[in-house]
């Protein structure tokens, strides 16, 4: 990732704009056949040089121009015919863009790859599931790695499309006119480097596209921290029913030689943050004034490279966090049954419902009993059984069958076929 923002890519994909424009030109007649070849078998450029030059020119696409025809030589006239400096600029911006969202998208492969072997693993293995941090009703950790699968392909479909959008070319000249170039030239160039033609490029292509790019890496950044928060709170020691692999000779904490700490999962946090806050300015760099300005510029140059290799980061230490992930599924059972069978409370009140008893009475009976085992602990299955009101509507037989786990697991193979098909 860190090879597509360098200058020499970057500065490679300039000199292949400018070549292939040069093809079309000579095609259309406009500039000999010899001298776009020659641009072909010549064209060179020292980043060096090209700084130096800028340095007193203080343009970037014209010290690169200066710099190539210095190799060139006099062929060097006929390139950048008809062109603007965004036609350059905005063209190669795209074209690494693109080549980002492709690693981005190789990343994502791999992680689902890691999350359906991690879901498939743990199944059926049985947790609490909360609402508000609070334990609600039993679901398995295989449940929470299919949903983290189905949230990541979802942004990977998101990537796609984005990666469609930004996929745009634009030679048109100054002000996006083509008075002085011919539309067949951007269509060559456009199929020469994977691209499509711009519809109205104004001069620059739209920032609506970038805007809709770096949004969705905000998405996917959301969702890396989604994951990370997950395992995060599961890693405390009062819960620990997961954490990140802790490695022989790995040390924890400077001052407390027991400590394993979330380190990863709370660096993810942090980037995401980071990745997030780039969406914003891409936002408010579709607002240029008139067909161009180069407000958007200086935000690109950072937030380009910055989200990208951030978030290539990202994705790559979340798929070896959940790839070695440790797994504590006796913790699991033992927190499932910490409150005594409270997470039972809803099927208590459907049957007592469907044994004839309102449901505002219901509710109260069995809100009754939950909040002594709240208070005192013991057991809300003996607790229940000892309620006269509850044991009138409810036989000992139907109340213990009420605490089969096995009730809330029976729609986990529909779950997983929804996810992952078959």
């Amino acid at each position: 990732m860190v090879a597509v923002w360098s200058p020499e890519t970057k500065f490679r994909i300039w000199f292949e704009i400018e070549a292939h424009a040069c093809d079309a030109l000579a095609e259309l007649g406009v500039i000999p056949r010899a001298a776009a070849r020659e641009i072909w078998d010549k064209g060179k450029f020292e980043i060096a040089r090209i700084d130096e030059i800028e340095r007193e020119t203080k343009h970037d696409v014209i010290a690169f121009l200066t710099n190539l025809a210095e190799h060139v030589g006099p062929a060097a006239r006929f390139v950048h015919q008809g062109m603007t400096s965004s036609d350059v600029l905005d063209t190669c911006f795209n074209v690494q863009l693109v080549r980002a969202a492709d690693i981005l998208l190789a990343d994502l492969g791999d992680l689902l790859v890691v999350l359906k072997r991690r879901a498939h693993e743990h199944k059926d293995t049985v947790c609490v599931g909360r609402s508000h941090g609070i334990h609600a009703e039993p679901t398995t950790f295989g449940l929470k790695l299919a949903q983290a699968h189905a949230e990541f392909d979802r942004n990977r479909a998101r990537l796609v499309q984005a990666r469609t959008e930004v996929a745009t070319c634009a030679i048109s000249g100054a002000v996006g006119t083509f008075a002085n170039i011919d539309p067949a030239v951007e269509a060559h160039v456009a199929r020469a480097l994977g691209l499509a033609p711009e519809p109205v490029s104004t001069q620059v292509i739209p920032r609506d596209r970038h805007a809709m790019f770096f949004s969705v890496l905000a998405v996917i950044a959301s969702s890396v921290e989604r994951l990370a928060t997950e395992i995060r709170h599961l890693q405390r020691t009062e819960v620990l029913e997961a954490e990140e692999y802790f490695s022989a000779g790995q040390k924890g904490s400077s001052a407390m030689p027991h400590k394993r700490n979330p380190i990863l999962t709370e660096n993810l946090t942090g980037l995401a943050r980071l990745v997030r806050s780039m969406a914003l300015p891409a936002m408010e760099n579709v607002a240029l004034w008139h067909e161009r300005d180069i407000s958007h510029s200086s935000v690109e140059r950072n937030i380009g490279p910055d989200a990208t290799v951030t978030l290539d980061f990202a994705l790559a230490r979340l798929t070896g966090v959940m790839d070695k992930l440790v797994v504590y599924p006796e913790n699991m059972a033992a927190n499932l049954d910490r409150l005594g069978g409270l997470v039972h409370s809803q099927r208590v009140l459907l049957a007592l419902t469907q044994a004839g008893v309102s449901r505002e009475d219901a509710y109260a009976l069995v809100q009754r009993n939950a909040m002594r085992v709240w208070r005192d602990g013991g057991s809300f299955l003996d607790l229940l059984k000892a309620d006269l009101d509850v044991s009138a509507a409810l036989s000992t037989e139907t109340l213990e069958g009420i605490f089969d786990l096995g009730y809330h697991l029976k729609h986990v193979d529909t779950i997983f076929a929804r996810v992952f098909g078959g």
